[in-house]
């Protein structure tokens, strides 16, 4: 019996897909916000796709007089990036500050130096600072915090546990990675933040897809076909054509092993 199956392009939203999906999280938005008591929203801004298709949505939910944007660089992040996150706060007329965190990190290091050499946790500092940060202005104005991560880097827990995943919604939650691309393209985002490389700035040089093992257009056609479909690895391998079984299972024993940041923390049981 032929298994059903999904190509990268079948991940390809028509326009009216997007306006609806745009629609969507437009309304998802207002109602987190207004159900959380307040108007006003703050996000973190890199310069990244994620957060700048984000902040567009915001905008276009809230207002740009409701949306605080912080740009938070340190001495590993590119100073492309962070002209970029200025760049987009400027272009849509939000309000927003730029705090270097690299004095807030230091004050760790020097708290425990043997951290300060492991470039993972060094580097999980810098995200768990930046949400440090964005929850210190959101209480100080009664708002909510918007994260800004999508579904590929949620399914494979490419994601810092208490750092950029520590937010009160994700209104690009359910979009795979490419689809944030095509979401931000339909919202006139300039074409190079579409298309600039991610990274997640925790160490210098350091890119999302080098870090992963695997590019994203890859990366989101095996988790839509095998995690989200269910379809066997070695069907999936022959549909996608060119992605092997081996490549497959990488990404499951990511998905496998990342499985606790997507829980909330376990308790024992009743005795």
């Amino acid at each position: 019996m032929p298994v059903s199956t999904t190509s990268r392009f079948d991940l390809d939203l028509s326009e009216a897909e997007l306006d609806e999906r745009r629609d969507h999280i437009v309304a998802f938005i207002r109602e987190q916000v207004r159900s959380a008591g307040t108007d006003r929203a703050v996000l973190g801004l890199s310069g990244g796709i994620d957060s700048t298709t984000t902040a567009y949505l915001a905008v276009e939910a809230l207002g740009a007089d409701s949306v605080h944007g912080l740009v938070m660089p340190s001495s590993v992040n590119r100073e492309a990036n962070m002209s970029d996150a200025e760049r987009v706060a400027q272009d849509l007329g939000i309000e927003y500050d730029v705090i270097e965190i690299d004095p807030i990190a230091e004050a760790f290091y020097d708290a425990y130096p043997e951290g300060e050499d492991d470039r993972v946790a060094a580097g999980n500092v810098r995200v768990r600072i930046r949400a440090v940060l964005n929850y210190f202005v959101a209480n100080h104005e009664n708002a909510l915090v918007l994260g800004t991560g999508n579904r590929t880097e949620a399914l494979v827990g490419y994601f810092t546990k208490y750092g950029d995943g520590a937010v009160d919604c994700l209104p690009i939650g359910n979009l795979y990675k490419g689809q944030v691309r095509q979401l931000a393209r339909r919202l006139g985002v300039p074409e190079d933040l579409v298309t600039k490389t991610p990274s997640a700035g925790m160490w210098e040089g350091q890119t999302d897809e080098a870090e992963l093992g695997i590019d994203y257009d890859t990366l989101d056609a095996i988790l839509a076909l095998t995690v989200d479909g269910g379809v066997p690895k070695g069907a999936a391998a022959d549909a996608l054509g060119g992605v092997t079984v081996g490549e497959i299972e990488h990404v499951h024993e990511l998905h496998e092993a990342s499985a606790h940041k997507r829980q909330f923390p376990p308790a024992p049981d009743p005795p």
